[in-house]
């Protein structure tokens, strides 16, 4: 697909559906590190949720925004929406004129790979887990790998966020586009500040979507194994599709003096309120939550999927099995029983993480995605273009 070289200042538009999850959080990042590179930089999101922290983000997100923060009327599951949103997404590509259109996640694909440009435009898709968190037999999954396959044609750079998302990929939909690179999720060095934790905390911390994917309702089932034998107590901080149907889970299960449900906390403010975290998914991509939970220095109690051994390295071989809720007890049984232990891994993760998934290396990966796009404004990977945007980097860490 062909592209222009910019002769203005460089101008990006992510496109992303629910502003909310780790997939915001990595947008919020990139759009800031960009920014402060010198970049031009918008988004543009569904409209929906607009709770308290969700505007609160946005409102942030948007002093770094020289484009602007756009909001949309894009739902979850394919329907009328899609067809509203990709007209509304062309409106806004003819007024912003970006040279390129980033979509994250699969409906922030859909749009940055099939709304119609007057312009050369460089269209570059991050899938972070998205269509292949579906069983590739099932309804679903067929209908997104078929779209997946197509849009693939129309794909300028593909950026995976894990090795592992990288070879379903393959697996699933065949040749890449030359173009395609893997580039970890990372954080800034202000995220390794310790956290300390308040008087009483729970056993335990859950944060995240509220969805079966996640591992939700493993977790209760190793719960109630847990009060059956002990005290234990779990705090659960988020939001999702499936939070109505876990509270009721919890209050059918008789679990309602084990499991706290918080609602939306943010990062930092829930890791002072436990001892340790879980991240029990079936099926997961490159999560923050590890990231930070690793940065946090938090034990870490996780399955083995998705990139998820990628962010544990040398130490995967604590991960346990997921959907299995005797090994999500043991592991927490464990936990209450040897702490020390815990806190020493956790110290040693919290290394490795530093050492590995810096804020920097995730914005420099993307960028040198969109060069090899055919915007060579960007410069080559050593020339003084890159250079400038990474000393830009470095300070803004």
């Amino acid at each position: 697909m062909s592209t222009r070289v910019p002769t203005h200042p460089f101008r990006i538009l992510h496109c992303l559906r629910a502003p909310v999850g780790g997939l915001f959080r990595h947008v919020c990042d990139l759009a800031k590190a960009q920014s402060d590179a010198g970049y031009a930089v918008g988004v543009l999101c569904a409209d929906k949720p607009n709770d308290r922290q969700t505007l609160e983000r946005i409102s942030e997100l948007a002093k770094h925004c020289e484009l602007g923060v756009t909001r949309i009327g894009l739902g979850r599951m394919p329907g009328l929406s899609d067809v509203k949103a990709l007209m509304a997404t062309t409106y806004k590509l003819r007024e912003l004129q970006p040279d390129v259109l980033h979509g994250h996640g699969a409906k922030g694909g859909l749009l940055a790979r099939c709304a119609s440009s007057s312009q050369p435009i460089a269209r570059v898709y991050t899938p972070h887990g998205g269509s292949i968190h579906y069983a590739p037999n099932s309804p679903v999954g067929f209908m997104f790998g078929l779209a997946e396959r197509l849009m693939l044609k129309r794909t300028d750079g593909l950026i995976l966020e894990s090795d592992f998302a990288q070879s379903v990929f393959e697996q699933r939909f065949g040749d890449l586009p030359a173009n395609t690179q893997v580039v970890h999720n990372g954080l800034a060095e202000s995220e390794f500040a310790p956290v300390s934790i308040k008087s009483d905390p729970a056993d335990f911390l859950f944060l995240g979507e509220i969805r079966e994917l996640k591992g939700i309702y493993t977790l209760l089932d190793a719960v109630a194994k847990i009060v059956a034998r002990r005290p234990v107590t779990v705090d659960v901080a988020g939001d999702g599709p499936e939070m109505a149907a876990f509270a009721s889970a919890v209050e059918a299960r008789s679990l309602s003096h084990a499991v706290h449900i918080l609602g939306k906390v943010p990062a930092r403010d829930a890791f002072a309120r436990a001892r340790a975290v879980l991240l029990p998914s079936h099926n997961d991509s490159f999560p923050y939550v590890a990231l930070e939970a690793a940065a946090a220095g938090k034990p870490l109690i996780a399955t083995s999927t998705g990139g998820i051994p990628e962010i544990f390295g040398p130490l995967a071989d604590r991960l346990i099995k997921p959907g299995d809720a005797q090994a999500l007890q043991g592991a927490m049984e464990q936990f209450l029983e040897n702490e020390p232990e815990y806190i020493r891994d956790a110290g040693d993760l919290r290394t490795h993480v530093r050492n590995q998934f810096s804020l920097r290396a995730m914005a420099g990966g993307v960028t040198a995605v969109y060069a090899d796009s055919g915007l060579k404004q960007l410069g080559e990977p050593n020339g003084p273009s890159n250079m400038t945007s990474h000393a830009k980097l470095d300070a803004a860490e």
